[in-house]
């Protein structure tokens, strides 16, 4: 049976929202936590993008659940040495419950520092030779590496888990799930699609495990939710490779017309129809997920919290 955990976005609530998200998921009974990790929200209407690896030590200390970044880009805006220090120091401070979710990133977050974005083949190599580096340093030893992409030169953590930090990669087309089986401890996706977690499983993922994710709006309100996933969230209904290749806010702002009340209605769930809460998330465990994560968009939090403890949760978990 799948494990059902709270996805915080930090493009949306600032770090003493998302640290009490962390607890009242606790107290709902989810059974582990990921959170977002940015530079820039995707609109101005989300409006935060607290630095996460601050958040993961707020939430270390208030909730006992299991955290993953969902997910990480570390190719560009912080270099693989670093991200592996941030992500050893979590790990320690978890206990070992820290997973460390990367990806090959989007220009909206990555291309603040200056440099050219580049394209998608070359991004997924980056990666590649980032998860090498950090896994090197996750030992704890000296580490010299002169690769294509990255150089480091005497570097050690002296801060690590007793267990190098497992490390799940996001995939959402064939060449990424394909590195995702070569390389990952796991793999991640945000739509139920059987045949991805198979060309995982096949390629090498064989029985790692598969986590997916996905956003909701929890209203009484059918159309009132509908009208907020459109404000806040109409980036995640772009087609194609937008949502890598835009560069900041106001680019996706521009592209928000595009979205209509249907499209929402057709592709999010909203309102407080059980099932149709219920079918959404049983769909990625009828995929082959092992993990899948679940997001409330909008400041209803503490009323999503309820309905997921009272009425959700229950039927994702029965045996």
């Amino acid at each position: 049976m799948a494990e059902y955990g709270y996805f915080m976005a930090a493009e949306e609530f600032g770090p003493a929202a998302l640290v009490e998200q962390g607890r009242m998921a606790e107290q709902a009974g989810f059974q582990s936590l990921w959170i977002s990790d940015h530079y820039h929200p995707w609109n101005d209407a989300q409006g935060q993008s607290p630095f996460v690896w601050s958040v993961i030590g707020a939430l270390a200390e208030a909730v006992s659940l299991p955290i993953e970044t969902a997910v990480t880009c570390p190719t560009m805006r912080i270099h693989p040495a670093v991200v592996a220090q941030a992500a050893a120091t979590s790990a320690v401070m978890t206990g070992g419950n820290f997973r460390l979710g990367v990806g090959s990133g989007e220009a909206l977050n990555e291309h603040i520092i200056g440099a050219a974005w580049p394209p998608a083949h070359k991004r997924l190599e980056m990666l590649e030779e980032a998860i090498l580096v950090m896994r090197e340093l996750f030992e704890g030893k000296w580490v010299n590496h002169y690769g294509k992409h990255y150089t480091v030169e005497n570097a050690r953590l002296y801060t690590v888990p007793d267990e190098p930090v497992p490390i799940d990669v996001s995939g959402f087309g064939p060449q990424a799930t394909a590195l995702a089986a070569r390389v990952a401890d796991g793999y991640i996706t945000m739509t139920p699609d059987e045949s991805m977690v198979s060309q995982f499983r096949k390629g090498g993922g064989g029985a790692k495990p598969v986590l997916g994710g996905t956003k909701v709006c929890y209203g009484t309100d059918r159309d009132a939710a509908v009208a907020t996933v459109r404000r806040l969230w109409s980036n995640q209904l772009l087609p194609g490779e937008m949502g890598q290749v835009l560069p900041s806010p106001r680019h996706f702002e521009q592209l928000e017309p595009l979205i209509t009340d249907e499209m929402v209605a057709e592709n999010v769930v909203c309102g407080d129809d059980v099932e149709q809460h219920v079918r959404a998330l049983l769909a990625f465990e009828e995929a082959g997920f092992d993990r899948i994560y679940v997001n409330q968009i909008g400041p209803d939090q503490q009323a999503f919290f309820d309905f997921y403890r009272t009425k959700v949760l229950p039927q994702l978990q029965r045996g």
